[in-house]
């Protein structure tokens, strides 16, 4: 791997390491977090839809931005946006508070996961890609390896609002490896900034986001929520017209052209919808129902994260022993299968069958992500590498948003029909089988895929190997 910048995937990986770390801890503590603040604990799903509806809505213009201001300062600065604000989450005494301070990390956020990767796929070579990937994700796993663990110790033995400080040390690194190690790298033509898009796309999906989200419980009026709903589908659409007489639509709908960008896009919707919620559901199910303390609770499902991990040391040979069409169709059926078998979990199952369950579903996650992630540009242009990273990661944001939203609406919607405020086990299994046919029914795109698809990243010929 002579001339690979082993580097440049690591400095990403420090900042992506401070977003996943700050992820995994939050979803073990949202229990704990609700308590202290007096919300009920479906309602503290703000906290990650506000986080989650911030990246959507600044991501298109990230492209823009690095490439007008250059990458490498433009991921610094996204680096100490999300330091600063992951410092105000701490000092958040109310919902209104917390909320407002994970958007503003989502701003920080917003910025430093499109750069960073179109600074990434411009440095290594095409051919390198899957391995740079895998240098990038496996350093930044270890922020859902450690946040879980981390952040239930930290809940169960000092305080919740730790939890966002410990971003501070880890941001810090971050800035120093950017600064000494990152290429400015930034498109030669620049091209004037779609402001009625980004107002038309960035309105849309916040009115969308926050209407689902709102659409059970006491957080807007009655009627609002639908009517928020409705208006975001309204200007997205009007978005989607606008987007064919721009010249340069800030999100460039076009690239929805190319087969496997298209699949690694529109399959990956689907996917992540169910995939996005069980961070999630599982630290409210083993809380609040199972019984188990956040430390506890953080120690279980900490697993996940070590089945990625595993997969990564894998994922080029399966690729290119299967292609990615095999891989994709058939391991969204098993990733599934590991997501509905969360129903049959009870207080009285095994802590180490709950561990092996998670363990592999982790595992079976990671490797679509990781073909997905692949597959989205292996025929994609080196000059229209900025603008598809910036569409990818809106789509796959909007995505995970909208898996928290479906599966907090599950809850309410489960346990308002038996009259209760309280969650119960029934409660979960709903919305466990409804994430769980999304991800099944991502299998629909990828169906389409040639045999040799993405075949230049793979490896794959179209052909299984003769024994």
């Amino acid at each position: 791997m002579a001339g690979f910048p082993r580097i440049v995937p690591l400095t990403v990986a420090a900042a992506l390491l401070m977003e996943n770390l700050d992820s995994g801890v939050i979803a073990t503590s949202l229990p704990e977090i609700a308590r202290d603040l007096g919300e009920d604990p479906v309602t503290l799903k703000l906290a990650l839809t506000s986080y989650l509806l911030s990246l959507a809505v600044f991501i298109p213009v990230s492209g823009w931005v690095a490439d007008r201001f250059g990458a490498r300062n433009i991921f610094r600065l996204a680096i100490v946006v999300f330091t600063l604000a992951s410092i105000w989450c701490g000092f958040s005494y109310s919902l209104e508070h917390l909320v407002a301070a994970r958007a503003m990390q989502g701003l920080g956020g917003a910025m430093m996961i499109p750069v960073g990767r179109a600074i990434l796929l411009r440095a290594v070579p095409r051919q390198h890609i899957v391995n740079a990937m895998v240098y990038l994700t496996v350093p930044a796993l270890i922020g859902p390896l450690i946040g879980p663990p981390v952040g239930g110790f930290i809940t169960q033995y000092f305080d919740w609002r730790w939890i966002f400080w410990v971003n501070v040390p880890v941001g810090l690194l971050g800035l120093f490896l950017a600064t000494a190690y990152m290429p400015d790298v930034r498109e030669e033509t620049r091209v004037p900034l779609d402001v009625t898009g980004f107002f038309l796309s960035g309105l849309g999906l916040s009115a969308f986001i926050f209407g689902l989200t709102g659409f059970t419980g006491r957080l807007l009026p009655p009627g609002m929520a639908p009517a928020m709903g409705m208006l975001g589908i309204a200007l997205l659409t009007a978005y989607l017209f606008h987007a064919r007489r721009h010249p340069h639509p800030i999100l460039d709908l076009t690239l929805l052209g190319i087969g496997t960008y298209r699949a690694g896009v529109l399959g990956g919707v689907l996917f992540r919808i169910g995939a996005g919620a069980l961070p999630f559901l599982l630290p409210l199910l083993l809380q609040l129902v199972f019984g188990f303390d956040p430390f506890a609770s953080g120690s279980i499902t900490f697993v996940a994260a070590i089945g990625a991990m595993s997969m990564k040391l894998v994922a080029q040979p399966i690729l290119r022993y299967f292609g990615f069409r095999t891989v994709l169709l058939w391991n969204s059926f098993i990733a599934a299968a590991f997501i509905l078998i969360y129903i049959l979990f009870s207080a009285q199952t095994p802590v180490w069958v709950l561990i092996v369950v998670i363990l592999l579903g982790g595992f079976f996650r990671s490797l679509q992500f990781t073909s997905l992630g692949a597959i989205a540009y292996a025929d994609m242009p080196q000059n229209r590498i900025s603008q598809a990273s910036t569409l990818f990661s809106a789509i796959q944001q909007t995505a995970i948003a909208v898996g928290v939203a479906l599966a907090a609406f599950s809850l309410e919607t489960a346990r308002a029909s038996r009259g209760d405020i309280n969650l119960v086990q029934q409660d979960f299994s709903w919305a466990f089988m409804i994430i769980a046919g999304l991800t099944a029914l991502s299998a629909l795109v990828y169906w389409r895929l040639p045999p040799d698809a993405g075949q230049a990243v793979s490896g794959h010929s179209g052909k299984f190997p003769k024994r």
